[in-house]
């Protein structure tokens, strides 16, 4: 299995309460910086994609 390279969200301010994100050979992963090693939860490019479009658009 390769290696993952995770990266943190640029939202996340200092400690431990943030989201990081690997992307694999067609997939996403997504895990709590806090427990890295915990559950780590994965979804398609095109969910992540609709994910982050709504996010973007309801920021207001």
């Amino acid at each position: 299995m390769p290696t993952l390279d995770w990266q943190k969200s640029s939202y996340c301010g200092e400690g431990d309460a943030c989201l990081n994100v690997a992307a694999g050979r067609g997939s996403v992963k997504l895990t709590e910086s806090g427990d890295p090693g915990g559950a780590i939860l994965h979804t398609t490019p095109a969910t992540w994609s609709v994910l982050l479009r709504a996010l973007k658009e309801n920021r207001g």
